[in-house]
């Protein structure tokens, strides 16, 4: 039986390379971005690739009721959504005395309120059913505070956070919850966020967003609770809870800062 998974922020970045690893699988999708044009090209490259059906969505979805608007959509359209990935998210860079209110607050829409309205809804739905899957993109910023990086890394402790703790209410109930926790990948996030020159990027090989998109993946299927990408953001995440936070603070600045 086929499942059907939809993604947000999937025209783009890890969410792309979700898309594509959840058609190669022979799963259909409902792709939702605020560019349409350029998730009608993806719709129609995974359709002839691997003959499977795509639903495509333009919305903004920092938006208020944005995800109510969605799921009101997918029941019209008669979807059953079975994988609920939330990749939406993006991030700013800067001192947060000096950064701009309005982003911010599109960023706590963004990465906070609209996840946890999609989750609320369609959990609802997966549990009636007793089945279904949900993936929440966290980060290993998840794990520590990030001066300059204020507002995005509170945003991703709590979705971790949230994540974790819906995941034990619904273990019982044929569900599985995930947070996926990468590391810094090669996608569009950081000229985004302005952070190019941050010691936490430039001149690094970092992983492909390809690479996270198929070890995220396979974390949802196989039901992992947390998901951290990479060896040494494994070790560094889980390192930090032994470590002075006034210490881990300090490496998280320098970290952040231009180099």
């Amino acid at each position: 039986m086929k499942n059907t998974a939809l993604i947000t922020g999937a025209s783009n970045g890890i969410g792309l390379e979700l898309s594509k690893v959840h058609a190669s699988k022979g799963g259909d999708l409902v792709l939702v971005a605020r560019n349409k044009s350029k998730l009608d090209e993806l719709k129609t490259e995974l359709e002839k690739q691997f003959k499977v059906s795509v639903y495509t969505i333009g919305k903004d979805l920092s938006a208020t009721n944005a995800a109510q608007e969605i799921y009101d959509e997918t029941n019209k359209q008669n979807i059953q959504v079975d994988y609920l990935i939330n990749n939406a998210g993006f991030g700013d860079f800067g001192m947060f005395v000096e950064t701009d209110w309005n982003k911010e607050l599109q960023m706590i829409n963004l990465n906070i309120t609209t996840l946890t309205h999609f989750t609320k809804l369609y959990l609802q739905d997966m549990v009636k059913r007793r089945s279904g899957k949900i993936m929440n993109v966290a980060s290993t910023a998840a794990f520590q505070s990030g001066p300059t990086m204020a507002v995005y890394c509170a945003t991703k402790a709590y979705v971790l956070s949230f994540t974790e703790a819906v995941s034990n209410e619904v273990n019982d109930k044929g569900i599985t919850i995930t947070a996926l926790c990468p590391g810094a990948t090669e996608t569009g996030f950081q000229a985004a966020g302005g952070m190019e020159e941050s010691e936490l990027f430039k001149g690094k090989k970092l992983p492909k967003a390809k690479e996270v998109a198929e070890y995220g993946y396979t974390s949802m299927i196989k039901g992992k609770t947390v998901a951290i990408h990479g060896i040494m953001n494994y070790i560094m995440s889980n390192s930090i809870r032994f470590i002075p936070r006034a210490l881990v603070l300090k490496v998280s600045r320098k970290l952040l800062d231009k180099a």
